[in-house]
């Protein structure tokens, strides 16, 4: 199977590098970057449909302002419209500038998140139920999970 990263020139963090680690030789995987997260709906539908691609992992860095937040929902939606036309799983890992100032905490979220949903990724390749005993546990990706409630 082949695994799509779709990531951006603006991150400041390489988050694909991380995917491509927990990845390994497991998989054929094919890199395409761009320059923000708005370009990435064309991207993953590309990967998907011209490099045949079964899952997509797109990595997008948010920026502090309001219109950042704006931009990243509007890419977002581009996204879950093209896993709509190609039946395909996109993840969608987003790092928000706003959930810390600290760039430090910043680099340590984004990497636990890329590492985490490139992990989520390879339990989807392998079927829809291999997520399954994760259900109802409160997962996280970048940070500590929240837990099941008892």
């Amino acid at each position: 199977m082949k695994i799509g990263i779709a990531d951006t020139m603006f991150a400041r963090v390489d988050m694909a590098k991380t995917a491509l680690q927990v990845i390994g030789n497991k998989h054929q995987v094919e890199r395409y970057t761009v320059p923000g997260f708005k370009d990435l709906p064309v991207a993953c539908k590309k990967l998907i449909e011209e490099y045949g691609c079964d899952i997509v992992i797109a990595f997008g860095w948010v920026g502090k302002e309001d219109i950042d937040e704006v931009c990243a929902h509007e890419a977002n939606q581009g996204l879950i419209q093209a896993e709509l036309m190609t039946n395909k799983h996109i993840l969608k890992v987003f790092f928000h500038e706003k959930e810390t100032r600290d760039e430090k905490k910043q680099k340590e979220i984004a990497l636990d998140r890329a590492k985490k949903h490139t992990e989520n990724a390879l339990a989807l390749l392998k079927g829809k139920s291999e997520l399954t005993r994760e259900a109802g546990q409160g997962k996280r990706q970048g940070y500590d999970d929240a837990g099941e409630i008892a």
